[in-house]
């Protein structure tokens, strides 16, 4: 089969797409022909090496995708050759077939193309565990995502949205990518690149909200944000840490947490895939139903096939994605 091979370690560039031997399904498992592959930042870290998951090579990079069952293993039970499906796994869906375990496998709505079902995946996952689980959202909080053009981004200003948020601020940077998170359904957005970001994302912040502050903070970005947006937060904020694509590991001053009750969390997503795979179907479903019900539409920005998977990748690593990418891999 066609599939992006990574066979040593290395910057994206260097590798290319080959063939990779058709897999079979073993014991839980299925077979899935892959129509959609979404393109996510971890990604390009899984790539070179730099990943918490180092895969045994050689293999495809790509964690999540959409397609039709065209195998079954031992033991599967209420999934069939020919259902439409979406995925999750640690990686191998730059594929034109891919491998996964039958309790990451999710049966599509009916109405529902690949492109967004594949884009409904990882960062909707992420955002809903990150406000729900994490965050626990409750109905007229303020919600402020960092990062809020991208993926992650999008996802969480949509889904807070749609959970009842009472002003979602989005914080990103440039003209364009300001005016994206509005249309994407934030209340307020922040340009980043015109402020101070340690003074001056808290003071924008308590602008937008007469004083009272974030009450959750989503960060994927991490670094001089991450820090700033601290400052930003309300009495018994929650602060969750999903990511750290701006390249610095922020650190927090225990005595503003003490002083303001607020919380810094972590949230390791796959963890919760690997560990509670009925608690992930279930938030997957939630996730389909918000969609069919029009609550958000997911915002593909770009399509690329699977032989472009670079300029995918380059459109991550260089911060120009504005919600999610997409690889055609039937195409």
């Amino acid at each position: 089969m066609k599939a992006v091979v990574v066979r040593e370690f290395s910057p994206f560039e260097q590798i290319e797409v080959g063939e990779l031997p058709d897999p079979t399904p073993g014991k839980g498992e299925v077979v899935i022909d892959i129509k959609a592959a979404e393109v996510n930042y971890p990604d390009i870290l899984v790539i070179a090496g730099q990943y918490q998951v180092k895969p045994p090579r050689p293999f495809s990079p790509g964690k999540g995708g959409a397609g039709v069952i065209s195998a079954i293993g031992e033991g599967v039970s209420g999934l069939s050759v020919g259902d439409r499906v979406s995925v999750q796994v640690e990686y191998g869906a730059y594929a034109e077939r891919l491998r996964a375990p039958a309790v990451n496998v999710f049966r599509m709505p009916d109405g529902v193309d690949f492109a967004t079902a594949a884009a409904l995946g990882l960062a909707y996952q992420t955002a809903h565990f990150a406000l729900v689980e994490r965050g626990r959202i409750k109905p007229g909080e303020c919600v402020l995502v960092l990062g809020a053009s991208g993926g992650i981004g999008v996802a969480c200003v949509q889904l807070a949205k749609a959970l009842g948020a009472g002003k979602v601020i989005a914080a990103t940077r440039g003209p364009a990518n300001v005016a994206f998170a509005r249309k994407c359904g934030a209340d307020v957005a922040i340009d980043l690149a015109t402020i101070e970001l340690r003074d001056g994302l808290r003071d924008a912040v308590r602008a937008a909200t007469g004083g009272h502050g974030a009450d959750i903070v989503i960060d994927p970005v991490g670094g001089a944000a991450g820090t700033g947006a601290l400052r930003a937060m309300a009495w018994c904020g929650r602060l969750i840490v999903v990511g750290f694509t701006a390249g610095d590991i922020p650190t927090y001053p225990a005595n503003y947490l003490l002083v303001k009750n607020i919380s810094v969390v972590g949230l390791q997503w796959s963890d919760y895939r690997d560990r509670t795979p009925d608690w992930v179907a279930r938030v997957q479903d939630d996730i389909f139903a918000l969609h069919v019900a029009g609550k958000f539409n997911p915002t593909i920005s770009r399509r690329f096939p699977l032989a472009d998977f670079k300029d995918a990748l380059r459109l991550l690593r260089d911060g120009k994605a504005q919600g999610k990418v997409i690889l055609d891999v039937a195409n």
